[in-house]
């Protein structure tokens, strides 16, 4: 086994430990496949199934999976056409069984820290839909909760910015000037410390690197 994999075990287990201290559920998956296929045991027959804006679900195949596997109803928001409908499928997503999302970053401690520009991502991870579950690689564990918003405002906010054509000043210099520009998508930051209902969060971590 390479230093990489002991390392990424290792990290991932003090994660997991300290997530159960949180009301939350947390796994390892060495691939990409493994944790797909961990993420659809938790779905059930016939559930409603919706899903925040993320390039880690994209690049691990899980958003292929939702979208090819009949059990379950996908309320995809790459299906609707005007804003009106995107806002609809939102509020209906809202109250769906199972939620998929990533995090911005996930601290050793085991809070989730997230920030988001429309707010229907964290909305859901708070509250509403009956479980959650959250898929992250590797590359976003930090230690604290201020590496995590270091982390986001400096990496994760930049790339999304410049995949969307999104026209912020950290896009063009790939550094965070705490700007209130019309375009900002950094409207909302929660950090999770703690599940209320023991077991809604699932938190499954991949030992690659994925999303920004």
């Amino acid at each position: 086994m390479s230093t990489q994999k002991i390392y990424n075990e290792h990290l991932a287990q003090t994660v997991i430990e300290n997530l159960k201290k949180r009301n939350m559920e947390g796994y390892y998956c060495e691939t990409a496949m493994d944790a797909v296929e961990k993420a659809l045991s938790f779905i059930q027959k016939g559930e409603t199934v919706s899903y925040g804006g993320s390039m880690t679900l994209e690049e691990c195949g899980m958003m292929t999976a939702l979208r090819y596997d009949s059990d379950f109803t996908l309320l995809d928001r790459a299906n609707t056409k005007t804003q009106e409908e995107r806002d609809k499928l939102y509020h209906e997503a809202l109250s769906c069984d199972t939620f998929f999302m990533s995090s911005n970053a996930i601290t050793e401690a085991g809070e989730l820290v997230n920030i988001d520009g429309t707010g229907n991502r964290v909305a859901a991870l708070i509250y509403g839909p009956k479980q959650v579950i959250v898929m992250a690689g590797m590359n976003k564990i930090v230690a604290t909760v201020d590496d995590a918003f270091h982390r986001i405002h400096q990496i994760a906010v930049p790339k999304n910015c410049i995949r969307l054509g999104i026209k912020t000043p950290c896009a063009t210099t790939c550094v965070c000037s705490s700007c209130l520009s019309p375009n900002c998508i950094c409207n909302q930051a929660v950090i999770t410390k703690r599940s209320g209902q023991p077991g809604r969060i699932k938190v499954i971590l991949i030992g690659q690197d994925f999303g920004y």
